[in-house]
């Protein structure tokens, strides 16, 4: 019997696919992680939108160098989404002021998300990418009750205890029907500048095994890369500040399987 009723959910006007990009724990970089991959598909050439789902913790306005609030529509009563690196953006970080923390319940969190779900305007869009906050809880449930989520990717790291927290979200989403996309190894290794060698601070291998493991899609690694927090603390995802990246391109190459994946028939 599924932990979360699922007979509740809408289609999003003018929204072909989404995609929860989610982890188990915190301090993974699954929203440097999603704000990049966001970009990168963008630049192939699909209209994108991405939707900061961590109503406590917004930081993609940051990454993405946004500043000042949406608009509403008044015609329509409707927020107008922010536009950044090609990207339409709704963030709880562009409604508040910088630094004030959002003391939340469950009940409104999941109003908000309801809100940035069904009432932006977010025009036809091919993909939108919607970064979970870490782990099982209010936005997570409050998503898979009510959006038509088309699938999952999962973040995580070499770590033991991230992979640990894996466990949990891959069945979180097999309870609630959303198939997974795969999962990706951020920050699998550090590669010397100077000569090259790449050292697993954080283990080795570990996203593979938990992907064959439990039958989910294994998408590959992503360095950990100096350049995308000097990119990312400077505004500029590192896919277009700093594309020629070890980092950069192997979040192309993750944007390439996750444009496959919906342009399967």
């Amino acid at each position: 019997m599924n932990a979360v009723q699922t007979h509740d959910r809408q289609p999003i006007p003018g929204i072909k696919n989404t995609l929860a990009v989610s982890s188990g724990k915190g301090g993974v970089g699954k929203s440097t992680l999603c704000a990049n991959l966001a970009v990168a598909l963008a630049g192939q050439g699909l209209q994108v939108g991405l939707l900061d789902a961590d109503i406590y913790g917004p930081n993609i306005p940051g990454m993405l160098g946004i500043e000042g609030r949406p608009q509403m529509d008044e015609a329509s009563g409707r927020i107008q989404p922010t536009s950044a690196h090609g990207l339409s953006v709704i963030s709880m970080g562009l409604l508040v002021d910088p630094g004030t923390p959002v003391i939340w319940r469950g009940p409104m969190l999941a109003k908000m998300i309801h809100q940035f779900l069904f009432n932006v305007d977010w025009g036809q869009l091919d993909l939108l990418l919607l970064d979970l906050p870490p782990g099982t809880g209010d936005v997570q449930i409050t998503l898979t009750q009510t959006a038509p989520l088309t699938g999952a990717l999962i973040v995580t790291t070499p770590s033991a205890i991230a992979l640990e927290d894996v466990r949990r979200g891959i069945e979180m989403f097999r309870q609630t029907e959303v198939p997974i996309v795969g999962l990706i190894e951020n920050m699998s290794y550090f590669s010397c500048h100077q000569c090259g060698h790449a050292e697993p601070i954080f283990g080795a291998g570990g996203g593979r095994d938990m992907a064959l493991r439990f039958d989910v899609p294994y998408l590959g690694q992503v360095p950990l890369d100096p350049h995308v927090r000097e990119c990312a603390d400077q505004g500029q995802p590192v896919v277009k500040a700093r594309p020629e990246a070890e980092s950069s391109q192997a979040l192309a190459r993750l944007a390439d399987e996750v444009a496959a994946y919906f342009q399967t028939p």
